[in-house]
């Protein structure tokens, strides 16, 4: 047995805290851990943090954990642009870089923005375009970055690409008011997934003089980039949550609608 292969077996039951921990040499803050800790346990995890915490960074762990331990997997990562996805893909390679399990990882042919592993696993990254995430089927993961700003068409149309693998989903994001996909996963009572809010609390490397000056940039803006508050700026007459009050108070009123 060659040493790839002993540490591909060693690698197929290690949860992904230890394998970011042991692995890849990361070393996750106490919050981080949590969310790595207890991500096996579900299939949707959204993260509402705000900047520097590393919620793209956590992603490219989970990416790299589910890369290695599932041969042949599609991983698809969206974001507002292709720049945005390019950069958990780069996340994502140089985790793949410090494991040196032989075969350089490359592109997969068809997409530009992509990674092909050698035991047949693939990552795409891709703008929020519905003419662009189209396509894809058996996607084993989904991360949507800068979630709140990506439109709910494109969300939807997504959908349908976890049905074969029955994948899971991982949205990060900071908030953008109360509306869209992001801020209902965030705030409905559905369950099963894994929610945390990680506000500037929890990020020990912005320093308070700075944080100082954020504030006197505005305290909506500050409430919403920091504290992961989700406020409305006005720059919308109504919010998602007024609106769904309103159509059922029509529903009612009138049920033949």
């Amino acid at each position: 047995m060659g040493r790839n292969e002993r540490l591909w077996r060693a690698l197929v039951s290690m949860s992904p805290l230890a394998f970011a921990r042991d692995v890849l040499g990361f070393q996750p803050s106490e919050a981080q851990a949590m969310v790595l800790d207890r991500a096996p346990e579900f299939r949707q995890i959204a993260l509402n943090c705000g900047r520097q915490w590393g919620k793209s960074t956590v992603a490219a762990v989970l990416a790299a954990h589910r890369l290695t331990m599932d041969e042949g997997c599609t991983v698809l990562v969206v974001a507002p642009s292709a720049r945005q996805s390019g950069e958990t893909l780069r996340k994502v390679r140089e985790f793949l870089a410090v494991m040196r399990m032989g075969g350089k990882a490359r592109g997969d042919g068809v997409n530009r923005n992509s990674m092909a592993l050698p035991n047949g696993s693939r990552i795409v990254g891709l703008p929020a375009v519905d003419a662009t995430v189209r396509g894809f089927s058996k996607v084993s993961m989904l991360i949507v970055d800068e979630a709140a700003r990506v439109p709910d068409e494109v969300y939807l149309a997504l959908r349908p690409s976890l049905a074969l693998a029955d994948g899971d989903v991982i949205l990060l994001s900071t908030p953008r008011g109360k509306r869209g996909f992001f801020y209902r996963a965030m705030t409905d009572s559905e369950e099963g997934w894994l929610r945390h809010t990680g506000d500037v609390s929890e990020c020990s490397r912005i320093s308070d003089e700075f944080l100082k000056k954020e504030r006197a940039r505005g305290e909506g803006y500050f409430r919403q980039e920091y504290l992961c508050e989700f406020v409305e700026t006005g720059k919308y007459l109504f919010d998602e949550a007024l609106i769904s009050r309103m159509i059922g108070r029509d529903e009612d009123a009138w049920p033949w609608v």
